[in-house]
């Protein structure tokens, strides 16, 4: 089992959702959970103690180890994502720049339609390819 399956299925069963997780410089491995309700910090102390305990026995090497909420800034990633976010103003960047040299675009998420994430920016309807996203991201409204 590679690790994000193995942090997926752990999670699952504790009822949480991974929403993301990095692995940084230094040995930093960084989770970022949600749930129905929000994420408190009771949830990330007791993420973060199940997985301290996990890594031990599953042998899994980290120098430093954070559990998080995703924040109102979080990251789209999954399909489920884009169907559970359609309506939502999404920040997008682009792995490389389109013909009009933008590699970042805001518009109103749409959903994601054959690999394609669909994004409304400017009254325009923009066809992004999956394989050309480096990263959305909600792009919260105040």
């Amino acid at each position: 089992m590679n690790l994000q399956e193995l942090l997926e299925t752990t999670l699952d069963g504790m009822g949480y959702e991974l929403v993301d997780f990095e692995i940084g410089h230094g040995g930093l491995m960084r989770l970022f959970i949600d749930k129905p309700g929000g994420i408190t910090v009771d949830d990330c102390v007791t993420v973060s103690n199940h997985f301290t305990r996990l890594f031990m026995v599953e042998n899994i090497e980290y120098e430093r180890f954070e559990v998080s909420s995703p924040g109102l800034d979080r990251v789209v990633k999954k399909p489920a994502d884009f169907a559970r976010f359609a309506g939502e103003m999404v920040k997008v960047k682009l792995r490389l720049p389109l013909p009009d040299k933008r590699k970042r675009i805001v518009g109103k998420l749409l959903g994601l339609e054959d690999e394609q994430v669909l994004v409304e920016c400017d009254g325009e309807r923009l066809a992004l390819p999956l394989s050309q996203i480096d990263k959305v991201r909600i792009e919260p409204q105040f």
